[in-house]
């Protein structure tokens, strides 16, 4: 059940970093109760991960998790390049974080 709550907040992490696109230097108030809810989800998820799953490994996924989200948020919704390097990186992400999976 760990790393299903892990996951969940990797995932609350792309929100809170897509919200922020959106805040506004937090004056637009729904992105950023978007931000909050999304940030405080995520937090208290990798918290409770983390008492089952070692704190590095769950620290590592859950970063992973957000940073590959992230990236493929921009790159399908804001246009942002879409390039064979990038690509071939997020895979060694995708690679990475399934390892400390195997391995955990």
């Amino acid at each position: 059940m760990a790393w299903f709550f892990l996951i969940l907040g990797g995932l609350f992490e792309v929100g809170f970093t897509t919200s922020l696109r959106f805040a506004d230097g937090f004056r637009n108030l729904p992105w950023t109760g978007a931000f909050l809810v999304s940030v405080t989800l995520s937090m208290v998820l990798l918290e409770y991960a983390a008492r089952t799953i070692p704190m590095g490994t769950a620290y590592a996924v859950w970063t992973g998790i957000g940073a590959v989200g992230t990236v493929v948020v921009g790159m399908v919704f804001f246009g942002e390049p879409v390039t064979t390097v990038r690509t071939l990186l997020i895979l060694g992400i995708v690679a990475a974080i399934a390892g400390l999976k195997l391995t955990a």
